[in-house]
């Protein structure tokens, strides 16, 4: 079977199985595209969290939260995000997963006001040269909301960088069992 942007051998066995080829088809045909339309800009530009999931080179899979002042994901070319690598707690699990495997999925979702969900689906590089990883993007398609549940947004985390002032550092870092062996990285704020 032809694969497509959004449907591999494994999909269409089960669309086949339960009769959605005909809905996933017209899914793809109407809602996916490879550009971000002003919308979606807005819509992840507006954003203070998001999903990124990546694998290793062995198809291991890994999900992470990803955080910061709304804002922190831009839109930066037709089919081009970049968000900045935040420090964390020095595992490097998504950003070494994009280093043996660039295929990444990121997921976008407002809990508050209006529900909505926003995939988008493509490789990911790691720049050195610059703090921001760029995504190019394969596929995005908006996602059915109706499961997301209602939540109230109390504003950002303490620990989001911002310019001007510094952030504090997380209680798990000071942890006997952990604080000689904590790295030195810090984010450079470039506001």
């Amino acid at each position: 079977m032809a694969e497509t942007a959004m449907f591999h051998d494994g999909n269409r066995q089960l669309q086949d199985r339960f009769g959605s080829r005909g809905i996933a088809d017209r899914l793809e045909e109407k809602l996916t595209r490879k550009e971000f339309s002003e919308d979606d800009e807005r819509f992840i530009e507006s954003q203070p969290y998001f999903f990124l999931a990546t694998a290793d080179a062995h198809g291991r899979p890994d999900c992470s939260f990803k955080g910061g002042a709304p804002g922190f994901v831009r839109v930066t070319g037709p089919s081009e995000i970049a968000f900045p690598d935040y420090d964390g707690n020095g595992m490097f699990k998504s950003l070494g997963n994009v280093l043996t495997n660039a295929h990444v999925g990121l997921l976008f979702i407002a809990m508050h006001d209006r529900p909505r969900r926003l995939r988008v689906n493509g490789e990911g590089h790691v720049s050195e040269d610059d703090p921001l990883l760029a995504e190019t993007v394969r596929a995005i398609f908006p996602n059915c909301p109706r499961y997301i549940p209602g939540m109230q947004m109390t504003g950002t985390s303490v620990y989001v960088p911002q310019a001007g002032c510094g952030s504090p550092e997380p209680a798990w870092k000071s942890f006997d069992d952990l604080k000689d062996y904590v790295h030195p990285r810090q984010p450079t704020f470039k506001g």
